[in-house]
């Protein structure tokens, strides 16, 4: 998710890209003064040699990761945080009167060490974490919080940015400009900065519990995946597995210190890619189980987490003046209030579940007709939906991955897909450091020549890393600031046995064209101020630009450039590809219910008022699902909430349903390109300029009717996944 300065410094990345934060995840306020004494103390105490404390020389002020130590966070941080308050203190005690260059462009050029420590800190406790850091991420928190209440509940600067805005019509100010400020007096409203003394320390109070809790939700998840992975002794239970994968589960084994057994590591979401080809089917319900049940027992259960975090933000919505907080979350998005998420999915709802349960009727004659006399449950989905599939389309997963290497699908699918639409190029920078040897750098050129952005590559799962795919920035991009970006995108790929290439899913393939979306969106941004630039913008739109890039993985002109064998070199046959577009939409009932089950619970568990307790969460969760008829026992949703990263511990609460969302303007926009020619450097020129470039700077739904010529419908979203309308 893109962090603009007024948010990077308090929450790691979420979901899978980077997009701003609400300004009120900030905590308890720390003075200027108290901050000018740990600056003097740190400074007294720390490395001289800190490469954080300066902007970096390499190129676009790539962070050097050759020099920069763990032991090099804590003093940068608590001198940035100083640096910073005495930079607003300064702007808020201007003696002159207020105006647009000395309070809301000062404020766009201070914190530059606070930024900067923060970028590369939470980006590294995402995708390398170790103790030292997991530690640090804690004891930052609730300082991190206090340092953003100590700035938008400040009183004076509040002023300063209330009197601009009141009179932003007589002041003239250019497009971006105007947004700016607008987008400015928005962050400090929400953070209440128009509340009263009393009504601030409670808030600073409970952002202050809010930022310790995330944090340990998070760190929590991330142990139990570890601890939950599944140890098998025999290999005869891993049947259905391919040798590949095989000797990569003992490798994992090994690694963890269980010498001649095989590891199965747990994936962030309940679902888990192993049991499609698990035969053993008590094996598939211990997988499932260890997937499904995570936090909720132990030392590790997360449930009071969610209770009182659940708590904790009704009662902020409630002091902000809202009913709720999914109410408080939407302001200033495109969906705006609940009322609209809720009836875009149920509007969805008869059409998905009619056709999931003509899926779970395909899987159910599946099992009866291989001999099985049990009711299809959550384990046995994928394992027969992939027979099922087999049998409808003659395809097989594992064939299929066999022409999907990794190396080919970035370089000859991901880059040559780019290099076709917009006339950029990729180019490897060894010189570069990197923070882990699985990264590479690479610097990205314009169609003219002209170096645009660094891009870091980092695909493959470790220990460390949390779940999922994600896009973040190390540097934004600004012209006030005169900045390009650096931007990496990070996967949790499978990587192949030592000595052997790695093969990865179509699914993946669609991810890594979904994860350089967001990329492009960092990296093609141009607008003056860091706080517009990039994915700054709406949840409900940060998934527009990266879901719009997926479906070129499939075209057949681009998969005829990738899908080779890797072995053979051999093209991808032309039946297989026919089988592979035709089985496209396979299963999709089953994907669309189980992220709609997901993104309802999240609406649901934030729709409480102030007020009320949440006493049980499996009882809340089960009562949701049924309520809005996606009850299916076959079909769990992707996230329950004690492993519910976006919505519990990230910033998607009350905005997973972003993704459905945005796939209403991706479908749409996909569909039109089409009409207008395809893969073409004119179409992606046009939607370039009036899209990727834009970042903030424009409202939303503005930028995408410049583009597309008129606001989206639904009818492509349904087509592209398969799902129709009528009975």
């Amino acid at each position: 998710m893109r962090k603009s300065l007024l948010a990077v410094a308090i929450v790691a990345m979420t979901a899978c890209s980077e997009s701003p934060e609400s300004v009120v995840d900030k905590e308890k306020q720390v003075t200027a003064e108290e901050n000018a004494q740990v600056t003097a103390e740190s400074s007294a105490t720390s490395n001289e040699n800190n490469p954080l404390l300066k902007a970096s020389t390499l190129q676009y002020q790539a962070p050097d990761f050759s020099k920069i130590k763990d032991e090099h966070f804590e003093p940068a941080f608590e001198q940035g945080m100083g640096e910073h308050l005495q930079e607003i203190e300064a702007i808020a005690t201007n003696a002159d009167k207020a105006s647009f260059a000395n309070t809301i462009v000062a404020m766009e050029k201070s914190g530059a060490l606070l930024t900067r420590t923060s970028r590369v800190f939470f980006n590294l406790s995402g995708t390398d974490s170790n103790e030292a850091r997991r530690a640090l991420q804690s004891k930052l928190a609730p300082k991190l919080a206090a340092h953003w209440d100590s700035i938008y509940l400040n009183d004076d600067l509040f002023a300063r940015v209330s009197s601009l805005y009141d009179q932003r019509v007589a002041l003239e100010m250019d497009p971006e400009s105007e947004r700016l400020l607008e987008v400015y007096y928005d962050n400090f409203v929400k953070a209440g900065a128009k509340l009263s003394a009393d009504e601030k320390e409670t808030l600073r109070a409970l952002n202050e519990e809010h930022s310790s809790l995330t944090t340990k939700f998070s760190q929590n998840l991330l142990k139990i995946t570890k601890e939950i992975a599944v140890v098998v002794d025999d290999k005869a239970e891993l049947e259905g597995l391919s040798e590949s994968a095989i000797k990569a589960a003992s490798q994992a084994a090994a690694d963890a210190g269980h010498e001649g057994k095989y590891l199965i590591n747990i994936t962030n979401t309940t679902r888990q890619p192993v049991l499609t080809s698990l035969k053993n089917r008590e094996l598939r319900q211990r997988i499932w189980e260890a997937s499904a049940n995570r936090g909720t027992s132990g030392e590790l259960d997360n449930r009071p987490i969610v209770q009182r975090l659940v708590q904790i933000r009704a009662q902020k919505a409630k002091l902000l003046g809202y009913d709720n907080w999914a109410e408080y979350q939407l302001v200033n998005t495109m969906a705006e209030k609940p009322e609209s998420v809720l009836n875009m999915l149920s509007s969805m709802v008869p059409a998905v579940v009619r056709n999931t349960k003509a899926e779970q009727a395909d899987i159910q004659a599946m099992i009866e007709h291989e001999g099985g006399d049990f009711e299809a449950q959550p384990w046995d989905w994928a394992y027969y939906a992939e027979k099922v599939r087999q049998d409808k389309y003659d395809l097989n997963e594992q064939e299929v991955r066999e022409y999907f290497e990794f190396n080919r699908v970035l370089n000859d699918g991901l880059f040559y897909t780019m290099n076709r639409l917009y006339g950029i190029h990729f180019e490897e920078r060894p010189d570069l450091p990197v923070y882990h040897p699985d990264v590479k750098a690479y610097e990205l050129f314009d169609h003219d020549g002209k170096s645009l952005a660094i891009f870091y590559a980092d695909y493959f799962a470790r220990d460390g890393k949390r779940g999922g795919a994600w896009m973040s920035s190390f540097v934004g991009q600004s012209g006030l600031l005169k900045q390009k970006p650096v931007v990496v995108n990070v996967m949790n790929i499978p990587k192949g046995p030592e000595g052997e290439p790695t093969l990865v899913s179509y699914d993946h393939v669609t991810t890594m064209f979904h994860e350089l979306g967001h990329g492009l969106h960092g990296m093609f941004s141009n607008v003056r101020y860091p706080s517009l630039a990039g994915t700054s913008v709406s949840r409900d739109f940060v998934e527009f630009p990266s879901t719009f890039e997926e479906d070129w993985a499939g075209l057949p002109e681009v998969l005829e450039n990738y899908a080779y064998h890797y072995k053979t070199g051999e093209p991808i046959p032309a039946e297989l590809l026919e089988k592979v577009q035709k089985a496209k939409n396979f299963n999709m009932g089953f994907d669309t219910l189980e992220y709609m089950s997901a993104a309802l619970l999240d609406m649901e568990l934030h729709a409480l008022p102030a007020d009320a307790e949440l006493q049980d969460v499996e009882k809340f969760e089960a009562a949701a699902l049924k309520k809005h008829g996606v009850d299916l026992a076959a079909v769990p949703p992707r996230y329950k909430s004690t492993y519910f990263a976006h919505s519990i511990g990230g910033g998607y609460s009350a905005g997973y349903y972003a993704y459905m969302w945005s796939e209403i303007l991706a479908a749409d926009a996909f569909a039109y390109i089409r009409e207008r020619g395809g893969l073409t450097r004119k179409n992606g020129d046009w939607y370039r300029k009036n899209i990727l470039e834009t970042g903030n700077s424009r409202p939303p739904m503005e930028s995408y009717v410049k583009f597309r010529g008129q606001e989206p419908t639904t009818e492509a979203l349904l087509e592209r996944r398969g799902l129709n309308s009528e009975g």
